[in-house]
C-alpha cells in the first residue's frame, strides 16, 4: 500500500471521478534553510501517471513550481465501477511511489 497517496475514485453514467492527495515536500531547490542558510535542495514530483483498466488516462508533467503536498482531480470517461485504477508518481531524484484501487 502507498505511504504517500490518498485515492478517490467514483463512477457516475460512464464518467469517472478522480481525486488524490499526494504527500510530498515539493521543494524547489531556490529556498533557504532558516537556520543554517544553506539552500534547501529541489526534491519534486515529475511526473504522474494515472492508469485505469490496462490504459494511461492521464499523464502529468510537473515542476518545482507545484505546492507541497499536491492534490489532483480530474474527470475520464469510459470507466464503471469495479474498475481498478493505478495512480503513480516519480520525482527528480528517483523516489516514486503508485497505489492501485478500485472506482466505486
Amino acid at each position: 500500500m502507498a505511504k504517500s497517496i490518498k485515492l478517490r475514485a467514483k463512477s457516475k453514467d460512464g464518467v469517472a471521478t478522480v481525486k488524490a492527495l499526494i504527500s510530498h515536500p515539493m521543494e524547489t531547490g531556490l529556498r533557504k534553510d532558516k537556520k543554517t542558510g544553506k539552500i534547501v535542495p529541489a526534491e519534486f514530483i515529475q511526473e504522474v501517471v494515472c492508469e485505469s483498466a490496462g490504459k494511461t488516462v492521464l499523464t502529468a508533467q510537473w515542476g518545482g513550481a507545484i505546492s507541497k503536498n499536491p492534490f489532483i482531480s480530474f474527470k475520464f470517461s469510459g470507466a464503471k465501477s469495479g474498475d481498478t485504477i493505478k495512480i503513480s508518481w516519480v520525482d527528480n531524484k528517483g523516489n516514486s511511489d503508485s497505489l492501485d484501487s478500485s472506482i466505486k
